[in-house]
């Protein structure tokens, strides 16, 4: 099986296009290490909404959405945009990111 190929880039690079939509990307000074320690948390957070879901527990959902968004915000994903950023704030970003999200 090959592995997934990369989303389509908007000329600028600050959106993938899915399926014709577009979402904001994530931001590329990020680190490698980093950057899949958080996108392990978003999809934990995921599948923790997933698993709350079927338990029906609200406040289990909602901790996971706001891991979601702490996650989202990290990556750049979510909140001011990564290219209206400095370096330091980009790195402050995704660094209290990872301090709010690593137990």
């Amino acid at each position: 099986m090959s592995p997934n190929p990369q989303p389509e880039l908007t000329p600028d690079g600050h959106h993938i296009v899915v399926k014709g939509r577009r979402w904001r990307a994530t931001d590329p000074s990020i680190p490698a290490e980093p950057a899949r320690q958080l996108r392990g948390h978003l999809m934990a957070a995921r599948r923790a909404i997933a698993a709350a879901r079927r338990a029906e527990d609200p406040q289990a959902e909602g901790a996971a959405r706001a891991r979601v968004q702490t996650a989202k915000v990290a990556l750049g994903e979510r909140g001011t945009p990564w290219w209206e950023q400095s370096p330091a704030e980009r790195r402050a970003r995704w660094q209290s990111g990872l301090t709010a999200l690593d137990p």
